[in-house]
């Protein structure tokens, strides 16, 4: 399993050139194995393929959820996007950024200004550049607040 978020950017990149990118129904297709963008991140950050990702969406999306690295590696994916997450309403007064819709929809859907979503190739050197800089900020040093003391 990776050790960082760069890493497991890196790795779904390989796994969707490998696998290929899926953009319909599910987080899987039955058929030929391509995995959603956010798939791919879950099955590199956590190892292997949940059966809902074949058929329950619902569950694949509350297990993809649950994972904290594929969440910290979506949101940094999410991040490196020229578009905002969308929000949910998760509570009267209370929104949360969708960001599993965000990089899914991302994948499969044709952009208002283009004739056609991103390619796989796109997609791919997308993730490679959100593992680029997701290499950069963790290299930035920590400052500590110093006591007065």
């Amino acid at each position: 399993m990776p050790q960082t978020t760069a890493e497991a950017l890196r790795r779904a990149a390989d796994l969707i050139h490998t696998d290929g990118l899926h953009t319909g129904d599910q987080f899987v297709d039955q058929t030929t194995g391509a995995v959603d963008i956010a798939a791919a991140i879950y099955i590199v950050a956590e190892g292997g393929i949940p059966d809902a990702f074949y058929a329950d969406e619902n569950t694949s999306l509350a297990i993809i959820g649950a994972s904290a690295p594929a969440m910290t590696a979506i949101r940094a994916l999410s991040a490196s996007l020229d578009t905002s997450p969308c929000v949910t309403e998760v509570a009267p007064g209370h929104d949360v950024p969708d960001y599993i819709e965000h990089v899914s929809n991302w994948a499969a859907t044709k952009p208002v200004w283009d004739d056609r979503p991103p390619t796989t190739a796109e997609v791919i050197g997308t993730l490679l550049r959100a593992a680029n800089l997701a290499d950069a900020t963790s290299a930035v040093p920590q400052q500590h607040e110093r006591s007065a003391a």
